[in-house]
């Protein structure tokens, strides 16, 4: 049996993804270069420069598909608001927005062709009120121009109602959205440089764009009946992914499973207690546990491509819709700690995991974050082993030491850091 984490007589760290079967190295001495990416650009910030930097941007709402829904407030007080016409598009400024993804990666047509989707009569009077307005035409002929520019299909004449409305229709009733919080750069910031990241956020306000991701997940399950599984993630700074330097997250409706839960699901039928057993267990014996707090647990993860955190969830809920608001709230504050003490320069992408509502298998709900802070070269692709610059060890070390100091600032919601956390309690409910 090849064992999940081992150090070598050089020092040199193999692992072995438990989940994954991916292998990865560490070689000594390439754990201590630098890990954070500047900036593309940097200038001076006058007057409302701030809502102004990117599509993404409070004064900016009309260069994004139109609002499915915006997140307005904080705590107690945030409430969800659906399907604002153009015309108050600007009354005030969301917390965060959803809309759809211009550039989808299943689209509508897809959904329609292949699976026979059909919108909600919802959808098709909400596209009428749209264009009832000509301010909302205005905005569907400019997006839909941008598209076909940027190499996309044709835009329809602005005086072709039934063209102009299936085009609406298909971005109003899309499965691919994105969520998109208010801040480009931090509060009072004098450069373009000082980006919002996750971390930069309040622990209540991060906490407050994770429900209002797990509410937009859930509503493209309810609205997108063939819908096998919908990927949530987040690509930050540009060599993670990211299009724009504005914080923002991706849900992605797939009609399948894909191979990773596929093979998570093959694993589990030997072993139900699979995340337990080859994933929580390995962190205790290693010494791998970050942080914990009421309903969540930290840990270094093994067998990464890159350096990565794990925060999984301890409820007995495995759909994330379906947890408490304190159940949620604890994967949030864990999550916001682990992005708090990255720090807003390292390049990161965040990966949900869950069991998908039509799989019979005990997947509890958990985040990857990811520190894509090297690139996979020839090496990796011809012997698919991965280098990876900074081993489990030495990744706990580095947090817990940060943790310790934002814990000591009051800027991360109250938890417990490394050996506070008892062995006892890093343990999964047995799930069914």
């Amino acid at each position: 049996m090849v064992q999940p984490l081992v150090r070598l007589e050089d020092g040199t760290v193999r692992q072995v993804g438990p989940l994954t079967g991916t292998y990865v190295w560490t070689i000594p001495g390439r754990a201590n270069r630098p890990i954070s990416h500047a900036a593309a650009s940097s200038h001076p910030l006058v007057g409302d420069d701030a809502d102004r930097l990117c599509s993404f941007c409070p004064k900016r709402y009309l260069e994004t598909t139109p609002e499915k829904s915006r997140l307005i407030g904080t705590g107690l007080d945030a409430r969800i608001e659906r399907g604002r016409l153009p015309a108050r598009l600007q009354q005030g400024v969301a917390a965060a927005r959803r809309f759809a993804n211009l550039f989808e990666i299943v689209s509508t047509r897809s959904w329609r062709l292949n699976h026979g989707f059909r919108p909600s009569p919802a959808v098709l009077s909400w596209a009428e009120d749209y264009l009832a307005d000509p301010l909302g035409i205005d905005h569907i002929t400019a997006i839909l121009g941008f598209r076909h520019r940027m190499g996309g299909p044709p835009a329809p004449a602005r005086d072709d109602r039934a063209a102009l409305i299936a085009a609406t229709v298909d971005l109003l009733a899309g499965s691919h959205d994105v969520i998109v919080p208010r801040r480009h750069v931090v509060d009072g910031a004098a450069t373009s440089d000082q980006l919002a990241a996750s971390g930069t956020m309040t622990p209540a306000e991060h906490a407050d764009v994770l429900s209002y991701t797990v509410d937009t997940l859930a509503d493209i399950f309810r609205a997108q009946p063939a819908a096998a599984y919908v990927a949530v993630f987040q690509n930050w700074l540009p060599p993670a992914g990211a299009s724009l330097e504005h914080l923002h997250k991706q849900l992605v409706a797939i009609d399948s499973y894909g191979p990773q839960v596929r093979h998570e699901a093959a694993l589990l039928s030997g072993d139900p207690q699979l995340y337990q057993h080859a994933v929580l267990d390995l962190a205790v014996k290693e010494h791998l546990v970050v942080a914990a707090n009421d309903h969540a647990i930290a840990l270094a993860g093994v067998g990464h491509r890159y350096p990565s955190l794990e925060v999984y969830s301890t409820s007995l809920h495995q759909l994330p819709w379906e947890q408490s608001v304190a159940e949620r709230a604890s994967m949030a504050d864990l999550l916001h700690a682990l992005h708090a003490a990255t720090g807003p320069a390292v390049p990161t992408n965040e990966e949900w995991h869950y069991r998908p509502p039509g799989l019979d298998r005990p997947m509890p709900w958990r985040i990857v974050l990811k520190w894509r802070i090297s690139v996979p070269a020839g090496f990796e692709g011809g012997t698919k082993i991965y280098v990876n610059t900074i081993d489990p060890w030495t990744l706990r070390d580095r947090m817990l030491a940060a943790l310790h100091t934002l814990r000591r600032d009051r800027l991360i919601a109250p938890l417990r850091i490394g050996d506070e956390v008892l062995a006892s309690e890093v343990r999964l409910p047995r799930l069914s």
